[in-house]
């Protein structure tokens, strides 16, 4: 079941974490082909993960980060991680579902634990929301591809558009906030539950981004109303919210529903037109059901819908006062703040 050419690491890895050369059973948990090979593994009665690592990446950043998150019990104990054969071993967490409500409470009080960490190294691939914000030839290639890509009616891709632009533009105004982030939270999966605290797993993507990134794909999970966005920040901030901090995280919660939008219409579609006549999910309910694992984004359609989804939702937010308002507070602070220094 393990890899021929990973037999000797997984062996010098259970020998220096566990002083034994074999585990007592296994059984694979692998997602699907081209994932990280995980496996959940028993060593002297208790079940740990071994996991794999067979994409691209820095190694010495991710077991860096989830070595970080470990120490302060955010993720799962760390048993034996090495960079140069991409093996690490961690406490196995047995998960049980956590309901939404309860998570609109305890998952902002984790992140508020996470990002006041020493902070996190750098990366050179952003894969949230944030890479939108970045100029350069990776942006410009993205947003190419995008618009030749046929995934949106011209009408609609027009808007998109217009209304990134000016979200680009109110962004690139701002002092950065940046903290240490996981960056891979937009899917349920990385997030477990095992009846008494929440744990965050797969860190590969982690790096020093700006905190309202991971509060807001978290969120657009979980946030249905104001008075559910209430308790999320309060509970992340430790304190009501300012109105510029309300402001602000709504902003990047329309710049995450934009980069999911953008980045699955051109995944699932494969660059051919999108057929927008098929019924598009209403968001509550089908936020229901992602948070709940009954999505799965593995095929291609899935994908589609899943941009469609989100795109549907972003341009209902963009018609609401609520936009332009956001994008009147964040840029009147940062202006009043400028004139400050």
């Amino acid at each position: 079941m393990i890899p021929q050419d990973k037999i000797a690491a997984v062996t010098r890895g259970l020998t220096v974490a566990f002083g034994v050369a074999a585990f007592d059973d296994i059984r694979d948990m692998t997602e699907r082909p081209g994932s990280n090979r995980v496996f959940r593994i028993v060593v002297g009665g208790s079940a740990y993960l071994l996991r794999i690592n067979t994409r691209a990446g820095d190694m010495t950043r991710h077991f860096n980060c989830m070595r970080a998150a470990a120490e302060a019990d955010l993720a799962p104990r760390v048993h034996y991680a090495r960079a140069e054969d991409r093996i690490s071993i961690t406490d196995f967490v047995e998960a049980v579902p956590l309901q939404a409500s309860e998570a609109l409470r305890r998952v902002p009080a984790v992140l508020r634990t996470l990002h006041a960490l020493p902070p996190f190294p750098e990366s050179p691939f952003n894969t949230t929301c944030t890479f939108l914000l970045h100029k350069g030839a990776a942006l410009d290639g993205f947003l190419q591809k995008f618009r030749a890509g046929n995934s949106l009616p011209q009408q609609d891709l027009d808007e998109l558009v217009a209304q990134y632009a000016r979200l680009a533009a109110v962004f690139s105004s701002l002092d950065p906030d940046l903290a240490p982030s996981h960056n891979d939270l937009f899917k349920p999966d990385n997030i477990l539950f095992d009846g008494s605290r929440v744990w965050l797993v797969d860190w590969e993507a982690a790096f020093q981004n700006d905190r309202y990134a991971d509060l807001a794909v978290v969120a657009n999970m979980l946030v249905g109303n104001e008075a559910e966005e209430q308790i999320y920040l309060q509970e992340y901030f430790g304190t009501p919210p300012s109105s510029y901090e309300v402001a602000r995280f709504y902003l990047m919660r329309q710049l995450a529903h934009m980069f999911y939008a953008m980045a699955f219409l051109n995944l699932g579609s494969a660059s051919k037109p999108v057929d927008w006549s098929e019924p598009v999910p209403e968001y509550g309910e089908f936020r229901r059901c992602f948070w709940a694992r009954e999505v799965d984004l593995a095929d291609d359609h899935s994908k589609i819908v899943y941009g469609k989804v989100h795109w549907e939702h972003l341009r209902h937010n963009l018609s609401k006062p609520e936009f332009d308002e956001a994008l009147k507070m964040v840029a009147h602070r940062q202006a009043a703040s400028g004139r400050l220094r």
